[in-house]
């Protein structure tokens, strides 16, 4: 009876003391007869002995403060925060073992004949040991050895060292880049020397090389004699690339070899062989090399392989035998480290003495980052994880595709992630495209496992407030934002942090890319100056000469220009390449008169402006045909 005076005081129509429960006879009603389709049930509310408010009281009574909103949208809104908020109680992903037996037989095995923690111990300790033991010997064996016969022991150099600087940097006539010829130099090339692309515009005459290998010339111009010692290069040309080009070294294992200078060549041949495809020169450049042959040496071959294989091996091992979460990402992200900076994808550094200072350097900022990774991200992951086999080819695996990034990704037509690069390089804009496609997929699932664990909207907090962290970053004037891989690998690893095959993989991948970003290029700042950006070799796209219309002889030409505005004091004359002329305030007329050596020859001139001894952006090049004939430079600068 106290439940029918309750209803009947909320509920009150025509003025009558009854129950909308109720037909007029006092009966309570048939299910197909009440009226459900206007009250939305509560089985919490039923529990009190209340009756459900009808829908429009409900939807006034919870959102009294945003009245002003129309009804569908609040709708919608609790129906994202209610989606949001995942299932009660949040369903925690843990990896069920295919095979378990199979699986979870190394444990087994170590927990039968190693039963105490001092045993376990005791056999990690010798585990280290002997892969530092093999490590470093087959390591110093591979820098060590090698002697040619009659040159003695090679120097070690990087793939992109050549003997001439670009723009003025040899002086003027070259003279700083002497000797021109009758020397030789022993030289050992690391592996993988082919994938070293020029990254900003070369100027080769009136040609430009980026995004491919620096390599001037090949083998001589009738093309019939293709051997290395018939081959010359221009001296500015990678001497690592020019020897893979000739034959001399492999690009898979590198090598030894001896170049000896030519002096001054001409016409330099363009061609393609073993991958490489040179650019040519038609005219003539002072200083040039070939490579000698027939030579006897015992040159060990770069071991990167051969370390791969061990390296790959001790991870394998650690991997399947070990289910502790710290043992196992503290001795992978330790041995790819070194592994990645000494061997696969080290800086340009030949002594392996200053080289293993360097990275040690790098691995102690770097180890504390691996802390923090671990433990918001890679400890929830593999808590509790038996599947080892599973472990070591989904979180392994990718951890070694991605710090081999240099071989495995290298297909990317993608070499730094710039606004000027993205639109230079050709390509680079569709795959891009495919990448944040390929990533936004990714992403969809990661949302669906982080919503299921009751995390999605923390973690939606955390990407806003990175998001809005990078939005700043682009607004700060006179810098600009440069996501590099550790970077990216940063930002993406919060979002693999649980129990999934997918996730193993994602996060696995991302851990191999921030430890070669740190091991190969350290912390480099997401925040850099244009100057930074453009690199020693980079364009300033500083204020071009203005040179007036040349005056032809019957075997020179004659130049003139209006004297450079300040802060510029002064103005660089190259011709095929070289500078052959300075002129700086107050030192005679502001022209140059070049005389033909060779009637039948092309010959290229560029101009720009200096600042003391350095040069500004030159321009195009203008060329004097054979014929007499002047074509007038383009506009826009060159390098």
């Amino acid at each position: 009876m106290e439940s029918n005076n309750e209803r009947d005081r909320v509920f009150r129509a025509g003025g009558r003391d009854q129950s909308p429960w109720q037909d007029d006879d006092g009966s309570e009603p048939s299910l197909s007869e009440s009226p459900q389709s206007h009250v939305r049930h509560s089985s919490d509310e039923m529990e009190h002995g209340q009756l459900p408010l009808p829908v429009w009281m409900r939807e006034s009574s919870k959102s009294f403060h945003w009245k002003w909103v129309p009804l569908p949208i609040r709708r919608t809104a609790r129906s994202i925060a209610s989606w949001s908020q995942g299932p009660e109680p949040p369903e925690i992903q843990k990896i069920t073992p295919y095979f378990p037996s199979i699986q979870e037989a190394p444990l087994r095995l170590i927990n039968t004949y190693l039963p105490s923690k001092l045993h376990k111990i005791g056999l990690l300790v010798f585990f280290y040991f002997s892969w530092i033991l093999i490590f470093g010997l087959v390591l110093n064996h591979s820098a060590t050895s090698g002697n040619i016969k009659g040159h003695g022991k090679p120097q070690s150099i990087w793939c992109g060292a050549n003997l001439w600087s670009a723009g003025n940097g040899c002086g003027l006539d070259g003279n700083d880049c002497r000797p021109f010829d009758n020397a030789t130099i022993a030289f050992r090339c690391p592996a993988n020397c082919r994938s070293v692309h020029v990254l900003n515009p070369y100027a080769v005459g009136d040609k430009e090389v980026i995004y491919k290998p620096l390599v001037i010339g090949g083998p001589l111009s009738n093309g019939s004699d293709t051997t290395p010692s018939k081959s010359v290069y221009r001296a500015d040309s990678f001497i690592c690339q020019a020897a893979i080009h000739a034959g001399i070294v492999s690009n898979e294992k590198g090598g030894c070899g001896v170049l000896s200078l030519a002096g001054k060549q001409e016409n330099y041949v363009g061609t393609s062989y073993h991958g490489i495809t040179s650019t040519g020169f038609d005219s003539k450049f002072p200083k040039s090399f070939t490579f000698l042959t027939g030579l006897s040496s015992d040159c060990a071959r770069d071991l990167r392989w051969p370390l791969l294989v061990v390296t790959v091996v001790f991870t394998t091992l650690l991997s399947l035998f070990t289910s502790s979460p710290p043992v196992f990402f503290s001795s992978i992200f330790t041995m790819l480290f070194f592994h990645v900076g000494l061997v696969s994808d080290p800086p340009n550094i030949s002594d392996y003495s200053s080289l293993s200072s360097l990275i040690i350097g790098r691995f102690l900022p770097a180890a504390f980052v691996g802390f923090v990774i671990y433990r918001y991200c890679v400890k929830r992951q593999l808590i509790g994880l038996t599947a080892q086999v599973e472990k070591t080819i989904l979180w392994l695996g990718g951890a070694w595709v991605g710090s081999l990034n240099n071989y495995t990704f290298d297909f990317i037509p993608i070499q730094r992630l710039t606004p000027h690069d993205l639109q230079q390089q050709p390509g680079a804009q569709v795959a891009l495209s495919i990448i944040v496609i390929l990533l936004f997929a990714i992403a969809l699932g990661q949302i669906w496992y982080l919503r299921l664990e009751g995390r999605f909207r923390r973690y939606l907090a955390l990407y806003c407030l990175m998001g809005g962290f990078l939005i700043i970053c682009i607004a700060i004037p006179d810098l600009s934002l440069r996501i590099h891989h550790y970077v990216l690998a940063l930002l993406l690893l919060p979002g693999t942090s649980m129990q999934t095959r997918p996730s193993l993989l994602y996060q696995g991948i991302l851990a191999g890319l921030f430890i070669n970003g740190i091991a190969r290029w350290d912390f480099d700042s997401i925040l850099q100056t244009p100057d930074a950006l453009r690199g020693n070799d980079g364009q300033f796209y500083s204020l071009l000469p203005n040179i007036t219309v040349p005056i032809i002889g019957m075997s020179n030409i004659t130049f003139g220009w209006t004297a450079p505005p300040r802060p510029y004091d002064g103005l660089s004359v190259l011709v095929n390449d070289v500078e052959r002329h300075r002129w700086y305030y107050g030192e005679g007329d502001t022209t140059f008169t070049w005389d033909r050596q060779y009637q039948k020859e092309k010959e290229y001139f560029r101009f720009g402006y200096m600042i003391g001894s350095g040069a500004a952006d030159y321009t195009k090049a203008g060329v004097w045909e054979a014929s007499g004939y002047w074509r007038a430079m383009k506009s826009g600068p060159s390098k």
